[in-house]
């Protein structure tokens, strides 16, 4: 059985990853969006040539792929990165 403070260490790990950054990009690059360890969107970046065409439905198609993109990268380093902390433990965020 693992003591209070390792407890407290494994928590302290968890809270890191929850707290990282992930980006995704669509269209080159035009649109980027950055989410956290539970694939909350942080910001959303648009360059001005994505607005040139003035479509809006590629613009919105751009931003849904940036912001999937980015809560992609971040599941799959939360899943690996908590299978290390947990030991390999098949334990799912509740988020």
């Amino acid at each position: 059985m693992k003591s209070f403070g390792d407890l407290v260490k494994q928590a302290q790990k968890v809270q890191k990853l929850v707290d990282e950054r992930f980006e995704g990009s669509a269209g080159g690059g035009v649109v980027t969006a950055v989410v956290d360890g539970k694939q909350m969107i942080k910001s959303v970046t648009i360059k001005p040539e994505a607005l040139k065409d003035a479509d809006p439905s590629l613009l919105e198609d751009l931003i849904v792929a940036a912001v999937g993109e980015a809560q992609r990268t971040s599941e799959a380093h939360m899943t690996e990165s908590l299978g290390k902390v947990t030991g390999g433990f098949g334990f799912k965020m509740p988020f």
